[in-house]
Order: C-alpha cells, then sequence, then structure tokens
C-alpha cells in the first residue's frame, strides 16, 4: 500500500510517498481503508526524532483516521465491513490502510465527509479531557487557552463556549483572534504584541482565570501561575518552548494552585476507550447537530505531507490541516 515513508528523521522534506506492508488487524482492531487523516505537533516531533510511536505500533506517522471498515477482528463488537468510520490511532494514518481498535471508533455522522471526520479525534478528546476531566471546568468560570487558532485550541473554545465559561485566548494575529470569536471566545490577545499575562489582569479586573490551557510551556509557566485564581488550574498540554523552568512554590502554597499535565498517546487502550467514551457521551450529540463542528484550514493530498508540515510548523493554520489519502 501507499504511504508516507522516512528513511531518517530531519526536516519536512524527509517525508516520501512510498511503499509499505499493509498492516494486520489484531482480534480487537478493524481494518480501514483510510480516506482522510490529520496532522498533530506530535507528527512533527516524530518526524524530528523527539516523540517515537509507542512499542508495538507502525513507525509511520499519524494519529488519527477516518474511512471505511473492510476487515474486523473475531472479538470486535458494534463495528462491520462497510462501516464508515474516523478514531484515535496510536501511528500509522499516513497510509492507505489503517487500523483502528474497536473501542477507539466512532461513526462518521450522516452528510459529513471523511476530512470532516478526520479533523475532530485528537483536538476534541485532548480539549475535553484537559478542561473537563482534568480541569473540572464549570459554568461560569474563566479559562485562558493559548494557541487558539490551533486545532485543540479551535475544539476547546467550542466546548468551553458550550459549557457556559469565559473564554480568552491567545493567538498570532488579529485574523486568528476575530475567527476565535466566532467560536465563542469573549476576547483574544495578540501574543506577539503584547504581553499575555498583562492583558489577562486587565480583561479580568485583575481577578484572574480559573484555567489556563498551555501549550507552550517553559517561556509561559510563570506567568500562566501568575494570572491564576486562588484554587486555579495550570493544564500543560505542551512544550513548545522547552520543558524546564524555575518555578515559584510560594505561589502555589498561598493559592492552592494545581498545575496538570495531559499526554494521551501513550495511555493504554483502555483509558484512551474511557477518554472516547466521555467525549461521546457529552458532545457527540452536539456534533452531529453542528452546535460544535470541527474547523478545517487546508486539505493537503497525501503526497505532500512535508509541505503540510511545513505549513504547521509555519504556524500559518487556523484549525486542522487535513491530508486526503484517496477518493
Amino acid at each position: 500500500m501507499r504511504a508516507i515513508v522516512q528513511r531518517h528523521t530531519g526536516n519536512p522534506d524527509v517525508l516520501k510517498l512510498g511503499e509499505i506492508p499493509s498492516p494486520v488487524p489484531s482480534p480487537t482492531q478493524v481494518l480501514v481503508d483510510v480516506k482522510a487523516t490529520a496532522l498533530n505537533r506530535a507528527d512533527t516531533l516524530q518526524r524530528r526524532g523527539f516523540y517515537p510511536p509507542p512499542e508495538g505500533e507502525s513507525k509511520t506517522l499519524g494519529l488519527e483516521l477516518a474511512g471505511v471498515v473492510t476487515q474486523v477482528g473475531d472479538q470486535v463488537e458494534g463495528v462491520a465491513v462497510r462501516d464508515r468510520i474516523f478514531g484515535l490511532i496510536g501511528s500509522g494514518g499516513y497510509a492507505e490502510q489503517a487500523v483502528i481498535d474497536y473501542r477507539l471508533a466512532m461513526p462518521i455522522p450522516e452528510g459529513w465527509t471523511f476530512e470532516q471526520a478526520a479533523a475532530v479525534t485528537e483536538v476534541f478528546f485532548t480539549a475535553n479531557e484537559t478542561l473537563f476531566t482534568r480541569g473540572q471546568l464549570t459554568d461560569g468560570e474563566t479559562v485562558l487557552i493559548h494557541a487558539g487558532g490551533s486545532g485543540v485550541g479551535s475544539a476547546g473554545i467550542q466546548l468551553a463556549h458550550q459549557a457556559s465559561a469565559t473564554v480568552l485566548v491567545t493567538a498570532g494575529s488579529e485574523q486568528k483572534i476575530e475567527r476565535t470569536k466566532t467560536l465563542g471566545a469573549t476576547a483574544g490577545i495578540n501574543y506577539k504584541t503584547h504581553d499575555f499575562a498583562e492583558q489577562i489582569r486587565q480583561l479580568t479586573d485583575n481577578q484572574g482565570v480559573d484555567i489556563v490551557q498551555d501549550f507552550i510551556g517553559a517561556d509561559y509557566l510563570s506567568r500562566n501561575l501568575e494570572i491564576l485564581k486562588f484554587k486555579g488550574r495550570l493544564i500543560v498540554v505542551g512544550l513548545l518552548s522547552g520543558a524546564k523552568a524555575e518555578i515559584d512554590l510560594g505561589l502555589i502554597l498561598r493559592e492552592r494552585l494545581q498545575i496538570l499535565g495531559f499526554v494521551m498517546r501513550r495511555l493504554p487502550v483502555e483509558e484512551k476507550a474511557r477518554i472516547r467514551n466521555r467525549f461521546v457521551e457529552r458532545w457527540f450529540d452536539h456534533l452531529v447537530s453542528g452546535q460544535i463542528q470541527p474547523i478545517i484550514d487546508t486539505v493537503f493530498p497525501l503526497e505532500a505531507a512535508g509541505e503540510a508540515h511545513k505549513y504547521m510548523e509555519a504556524n500559518q493554520n487556523f484549525g486542522k490541516i487535513i491530508l486526503q489519502v484517496s477518493e
């Protein structure tokens, strides 16, 4: 089958279209003809050699898929050949065929394209787990979502808004900030031209926020903690600026702050299934009705995966970048 292969780590140009063997499903997996997949920051890290796939997973990039089932394992329940499904995988989405555990699959809503379905799983699962399961965001609270134009950011804005929270964001341009407002953000801060901590104090009358969802890491740590309210929660989802920074433990003690981390890829299938079930129970009907929706920036053909990575690393996108694998 055709797939994106890389012979060594490096820049996006190492991603080439090639041929690899088709995967064989385990008893709890289904084999899928992949129609679309999506880019995630984890893909760019894996390409560069910093985020290898879990043991036993494909070396091919790709953490989510949408497609048509062609084969089912003998322990699979509720999924059949020819079903249109989408869902979460450990790796292998940048290929014409991939396997997915049936417990991580969801039916594609009627009328949806494969590209729409491919834009959901990783970002909405992450947004739900970080804001609600880990962060315990509730009605009336205020959340700051960094990288509001990212896939997880655009998903989190919608979920928080649906939960009647006040949503503040950071983004790298005024155009992105205006788009976040159409998704439910109350106000946005251009991190390239303003100090977000100072702006948050102004926007909240020095009250701060209940939750910060952060993808940046080291460079933002002290400011994230300073703008949290009493009993505030910092949810660390990414480390784009690095993993090491000094921390004021006194502030954490005085204000009873929490720092919570989240990564999904290395969790066992059983825990990923619980994540999937929590999302489906609370939000799937909202997806079907259009109250929340995947935000797609650009669709690239599979063979242009390298160009898609360059586009992501230039921070040009608002929402998800999709790879169309086949018609």
